[in-house]
């Protein structure tokens, strides 16, 4: 199985200006996630980015620098891969994996599962991955996304709302619900058919999208089929926070 990583990497963050570019164990963070995803099968892995700082910070294990600079109006990290893609001139068919530039702790293995599940399953335009919630805290929390599948597999809806709800588990509002059976949370990892990235990134943003802000709510109100799949290892923290960062200093050390 042939597939292409490609780690969108602003400079500019809300909550973590330069996180790209924040030092771990005495090496930027963005060299943590291209290590990560040179772990995976990939036979390609690159930074798009919109900042010259860390397109040159963007180097693999081999000291090779894989940075690609980008326009800087894009909206969002999938519309940057778009670009790479056209910009690298590949084929409708390539499965390209989208993984996030503040997961320094992204097991290589979930790389190759979401990009495997695209693989094999024909009638999907993109794949992601999920894990099950297992507190009603991160079940009520709206920054933690949920996502519901047929028995097929695919997708049916994405809501930072807590869904499925067990309406005989919370006789007294939301606080009181007794049962999180089923819920899943989801990650923010996704393998992409090119075809179908370049069709969602052609698109404007859905109602649906706009109202939960889930860019994915764009491709299921379009008709596209995401298939989904229980993580095989449970991710380590993102960095979306500097307490974020904190904790992944103390738990990341030199390689």
């Amino acid at each position: 199985m042939s597939f292409k990583v490609v780690i969108p990497a602003r400079y500019a963050s809300t909550r973590l200006p330069a996180k790209a570019l924040a030092d771990i164990g005495g090496r930027p963070m963005v060299q943590w996630v291209v290590a990560a995803a040179g772990k995976s099968g990939a036979d390609e892995v690159l930074v798009a980015t919109d900042d010259e700082r860390v397109a040159a910070a963007a180097i693999d294990r081999s000291g090779r620098n894989v940075g690609i600079m980008t326009r800087a109006d894009h909206q969002s990290g999938t519309d940057r891969i778009a670009e790479v893609a056209t910009q690298r001139g590949w084929s409708d068919d390539t499965i390209v994996v989208n993984v996030q530039g503040d997961e320094p702790k992204l097991p290589s293995v979930l790389i190759d599962q979401v990009a495997e599940l695209l693989a094999k399953t024909p009638a999907a335009d993109i794949a992601t991955l999920s894990t099950p919630i297992t507190s009603l805290h991160e079940f009520l929390d709206p920054n933690v996304v949920k996502v519901v599948t047929a028995r097929s597999g695919l997708a049916l809806y994405f809501s930072r709302a807590p869904i499925p709800w067990h309406r005989d588990g919370a006789s007294r509002g939301l606080t009181s619900q007794t049962s999180i059976q089923g819920a899943q949370r989801h990650l923010g990892i996704y393998a992409y058919r090119v075809a179908a990235l370049r069709s969602l990134t052609a698109m404007p943003p859905s109602d649906l999208e706009m109202t939960e802000r889930l860019e994915q709510l764009r491709a299921l109100q379009t008709g596209m089929q995401i298939a989904v799949s229980v993580a095989s290892e449970v991710p380590g923290v993102g960095v979306d926070t500097p307490e974020d960062l904190e904790r992944v200093r103390a738990q990341l050390h030199p390689v």
